[in-house]
């Protein structure tokens, strides 16, 4: 049975080691094996988001299976380049790993991602998403997300190509 809850500082190594194993199983094919090795320890090593856990601006919601994170969601304040309205929300990171995929896991913590922008008062989300990720660009869309602009997202040396999102609730 999955279960949902936010995470603790104590979940750190655990999500650490979920999230760079979903990266690689999603996108590792894209990178060479340094510009994959900076990303996972930019991202997810201890200043990235095991830090952000213990950091009060970002809340991370987690799907456990038999004691196994399986999928988390993270939002916080928008940090992409330009101006955004005082009342949006970031959503981060959304991975759910490939076992678990089509089980219904995404739709609770989509679900959550919304009741949490709407309980802090953001009237909009906003996300980035690789261009190339059509399951993941239609999963947005289908919760309303609308394309709004592009975004160089780095990844060691690569710059990716990833559309900006925002849904407006």
């Amino acid at each position: 049975m999955i279960t949902y809850r936010d995470a603790r500082a104590a979940d750190a190594l655990p999500l650490s080691a979920m999230a760079r194993r979903s990266f690689v199983e999603t996108f590792g094919t894209l990178y060479s094996a340094s510009d994959l090795a900076t990303f996972l320890d930019d991202a997810f090593g201890a200043n990235g988001l095991a830090a952000q856990l213990s950091d009060p601006d970002f809340t991370v919601r987690l799907a456990i299976d038999q004691g196994e994170i399986i999928g988390f969601a993270k939002m916080g304040p928008v940090t992409f380049p330009g101006e955004w309205r005082p009342d949006a929300i970031e959503l981060y990171q959304f991975y759910v790993l490939g076992p678990w995929q089509g089980h219904g896991v995404a739709q609770e913590m989509m679900d959550w991602a919304i009741r949490h922008a709407r309980e802090h008062g953001a009237r909009e989300i906003i996300l980035s998403v690789y261009v190339d990720n059509h399951r993941a660009r239609r999963f947005y869309q289908r919760y309303g997300f609308e394309e709004i602009g592009a975004y160089a997202f780095q990844v060691g040396e690569t710059i990716d190509d990833d559309r900006l999102m925002r849904l407006v609730i």
